[in-house]
This record gives structure tokens, C-alpha cells and sequence, in this order.
């Protein structure tokens, strides 16, 4: 395929993006604007009630981070100008009919102008409620296809996925498609609208209760674990992203669409500046409660491969897509990922923190510099349920001295040491499918993806996206961990 620049395909083109506050989306819209300011127009759905409150939310989650420091810095005193011209801000809700777009005169205005919509909108909360988790990641696909449908002038839609559809997959995991009825484990019945059925009943049942906002919120979480594990995946984010694949599947009809699946993303590699990340992301939890001396122990198979992407090759290979399916509609699948092309090991993590915040240790609130250790790495789960039976009596006698991190956890009373021990357990269930992770992610079609970019034309200086120019210590001593620190870490 003769891809020809990207720079040129962008140029007077209109894109809708969803999600627009998302850490992806936000990568997105920067690179667009800062590599091609001769865009036609960007229009941003937004969450919001009308413009004004779309607006407060562009000001305070979009362009006011310092993501933004080298548009600025470019563009100088016309950036206010440039974003006034090149943006229009959408107000709506993706799990709504209609993306939830009241105006019908900028309704309009969409249909006729889009090129290209990019579907970033999701939740990403692995224990989110099963209602919400449904109506964004699931129906969120189903209203935007259905938009995407009226839209004169698309091109191509783009739907960002994730690579742990997958579930708890073991060897070489292909990038193929999911029917509308396949589970994970066999289990027959898997339908959709029943699913939603499910949800809106289990919801009428607790109304009918009188159940409290909270007791609901609880309900709908283990609600949603509940029916993923019955269907063979781990998570209800799992799920519901899965769902939102076959939803693709079903109604794509005669539209163009490219699903990439990206694994764990990680903070940027080289664009705009390295190390820009933004949120407690799945392995920086980690970071943030190892590099705060909180972390007592260490769950996993050190010789498990974790694989991790950094955003900016994510955002990279998102708008090479973009351009290869627009010229050249197919129904094809990416994963963006690292652990056939470029492995890392669970282990050299735990390694990479340990030098790190030896090297330069977090300052706490008292200025005082927090010393960290080894952890105890706990290779299986019979390992970790005897670690925690054991500092469970030894709190209840007062006797846990060896670690004082566990102890100001667990400080308080007894039914406060098993409401937290409750927590602990529940965390340790949703993550322990990635901590014992036995797949890897083939990327054959990604890989053909690079070598059509390198020989089509396409500007690969700028649209980077092959994890094997990473150097996994390098990246994680002097990019990673340090803008985790300087973005993340409160």
C-alpha cells in the first residue's frame, strides 16, 4: 500500500474525536495541531451540559497541562486564535442516542464536514459499575456507529479498544476479531440486550429496596464481575470493551473501520517531550505506593512478560491507520504492543523501582526523604494468602513491627482491619490476571503496518511507532519513573 504522507492526508481535513479529555485523546489532539496547524477542523466531544461548561472543562482538562507547553511555546500569542479556529467543542454523552448532541444546526455541520472520527471515549476502571461500564464501552460503540453512519463525507472510523479483550490468554494471542456471540470460556447465551436487561432490572430491584446510592454503586460493581467471570473474562472493563467490539462487528456495515488494541500505555517516549503521562495508570499504582514506602510486598510471576506501550507510539500508530483505512477500507485489527517485538519481564519492574527510588527517593510531606527496600516478591497466590494470614494475626496482637508501611495501613479497629484486608483482596483478584500474564501479543498486522509506512511515503521520523528502538533501562530509570514522579505522584 503507497500510504503518501500523513502530514498531507490531515491537511484540511475535519475529525471527530471522542473521549476528548481521555490521556490518549489529549496526546492526539496536541500531535494533530502541533505537526499539522493546517487541520480544517477539530471538533471535540466533551462530556458537558452545554458549551460553557465544555469549555471550563477544555480550559482545565485539555489545554490547560503542561502537555501543551511546546504548541504554546509555537504558536506564541496567536495559541488562543489558533484553538478558537481550529476547535469546536461538542457537548454531549456518548452513551446516549445521538452522542447526546442537542444542537442540531453543529449536528448538522458534522455530518456534512467529518472525515474522521477517532472513538477514544471509555471507562478504564477495571471495578467501574456494571451500568456504567456497559453504556460507555459498550452502547458508546453502538451510538457512535450509528453516527458514523450519517456522516456524508467519513472516511474512516477508528475505535480504540484494548489488547486484554483477550482476557486471561495464554501463548500467541492473534489479532482477530470477536463474533457477537463468542465468550471466552464456552459459556453459550451471551447477548448484549440481555446484558442491558440485566443492568436495568437489577436497578429497578434496588430502587424498589430503597437501597442507598452507595449500596447501589456496590451492587452494580460485583453486578459486573460477576457477569464477566461468568463469560470467561476477568474484569468488567474487559467486558465491556469486548462487547464493544462485537458491537463493531455487528453493525459496521458498509463503514470503514480499523480497531487498535494498545496493551498497558505507558507515559510518552519521545513526543511532545518524554515522560508526560497523566494518572495513577495500571502500573504506576505500583510506583506510586513502592516509591512512598507503602508497598509491603511484591504479587506476581517475576518471569511473567508485562507488556506496555508508550503513549505517543500509540497516538503515532493510530493516525498511520487512520490514513492507510481511509484510503484502503478493510476490516482489520492492531495490537499495540511490546512483548513479541520488544519482551519485558514483570521482574525487571520491581528491579527498575527499586533503583530508582534508591537513586532518588520521594521527599515526604515532612521534607524527610522515604528510604525503600527489596520487596517480599510473592511468586503465587498461596504465597500471598499466607503472607496476609500471617500480618493479619500478627496486627491483631499487636506484634507486626517488621513493617511499618502494612501496620499504618491497617492501623485501626478490627472491623476496620477487615474492611481494608477486604479491599486488598478485591484489588488483588481484578489485577492478578495481568501479574501472572502467560500471553504475548502477536502484531503481524502492526508490523505489516510499519513496513507500508516505511515504504509509502509516510513521514516515520514523526509517526514513530515500533517498541524495538525502546531500551526498556533506559526508558524506565530516565523517562518513565521521573515523569511519574513530576506528574503523578501527590
Amino acid at each position: 500500500m503507497e500510504l503518501g504522507s500523513i502530514l498531507h492526508f490531515l491537511e484540511n481535513k475535519s475529525i471527530l474525536i471522542t473521549g476528548a479529555t481521555g490521556f490518549l485523546a489529549k496526546i492526539l489532539l496536541e500531535k494533530i495541531l502541533r505537526v499539522q496547524p493546517n487541520v480544517k477542523k477539530l471538533y471535540l466531544l466533551l462530556r458537558a451540559a452545554d458549551t460553557e461548561s465544555a469549555t471550563h472543562r477544555l480550559h482545565n482538562e485539555i489545554i490547560g497541562k503542561d502537555l501543551f507547553k511546546l504548541l504554546k511555546e509555537k504558536m506564541g500569542a496567536n495559541f488562543n486564535s489558533f484553538l478558537l479556529e481550529k476547535l469546536t467543542l461538542v457537548p454531549g454523552d456518548i452513551s446516549r442516542e445521538g452522542l447526546g448532541l442537542e444542537d442540531y444546526i453543529l449536528r448538522g455541520e458534522i455530518y456534512n464536514q467529518t472525515d474522521v472520527i477517532i472513538n477514544l471515549a471509555a471507562t478504564t476502571n477495571f471495578d467501574e459499575r456494571y451500568d456504567i461500564s456497559l453504556s460507555l464501552n459498550t452502547f458508546g460503540v453502538k451510538y457512535t456507529i450509528d453516527f458514523a453512519k450519517k456522516c456524508t463525507k467519513l472516511k474512516v472510523l477508528v475505535h480504540v479498544s484494548t489488547a486484554y479483550v483477550c482476557g486471561e490468554g495464554e501463548g500467541l494471542i492473534l489479532e482477530k476479531p470477536y463474533d457477537v456471540i463468542d465468550s471466552l470460556n464456552g459459556v453459550l447465551g451471551l447477548d448484549i440486550a440481555v446484558e442491558e436487561k440485566v443492568v436495568l432490572e437489577k436497578l429497578g430491584e434496588l430502587q424498589k429496596q430503597g437501597a442507598t446510592e452507595n449500596e447501589i454503586k456496590m451492587v452494580m460493581k460485583d453486578l459486573g464481575i460477576t457477569r464477566a467471570k461468568k463469560y470467561g473474562w476477568p474484569n468488567t472493563y474487559v467486558f465491556t470493551k469486548a462487547m464493544g467490539e462485537m458491537v463493531v462487528e455487528k453493525l459496521r456495515g458498509n463503514l470503514s473501520v480499523v480497531i487498535l488494541r494498545p496493551s498497558i500505555v505507558t507515559s510518552t517516549f519521545k513526543e511532545p517531550f518524554p515522560g508526560w503521562v497523566e494518572g495513577i495508570r495500571t502500573i504506576d499504582s505500583l510506583a506510586v505506593a513502592y516509591g512512598k514506602g507503602k508497598l509491603a510486598c511484591f504479587l506476581g510471576d517475576p518471569k511473567a512478560l508485562i507488556d506496555v506501550i508508550p503513549a505517543d507510539m500509540v497516538v503515532n500508530a493510530m493516525l498511520v491507520a487512520m490514513v492507510t483505512h481511509a484510503n484502503y477500507p478493510s476490516n482489520t485489527i492492531y495490537h499495540l504492543t511490546s512483548s513479541v517485538r520488544k519482551p519485558i519481564r514483570l521482574g525487571a519492574l520491581q528491579d527498575y523501582g527499586y533503583l530508582y527510588f534508591t537513586a532518588k527517593p520521594w521527599i515526604n510531606k515532612d521534607g524527610k526523604p522515604v528510604k525503600v527496600g527489596k520487596c517480599v516478591v510473592l511468586e503465587n497466590m498461596d504465597s500471598f494468602h499466607r503472607y496476609m494470614f500471617i500480618r493479619y494475626i500478627l496486627l491483631l496482637k499487636g506484634l507486626d513491627l517488621v513493617n511499618t508501611a502494612f501496620c499504618q495501613y491497617f492501623k485501626g479497629t478490627y472491623l476496620d482491619l477487615n474492611r481494608k484486608i477486604q479491599i486488598v483482596m478485591r484489588l488483588v483478584d481484578l489485577y492478578k490476571p495481568y501479574l501472572f500474564f502467560t500471553g504475548a501479543f502477536d502484531d503481524m498486522n502492526t508490523e505489516k503496518l510499519r513496513i507500508s509506512a516505511r515504504q509509502g511515503g509516510v513521514e516515520t521520523d514523526l509517526f514513530y511507532f515500533d517498541p524495538k528502538v525502546i531500551n526498556w533501562d533506559d526508558y524506565f530509570l530516565n523517562t518513565h519513573l521521573p515523569g511519574a514522579v513530576k506528574y503523578i505522584f501527590k
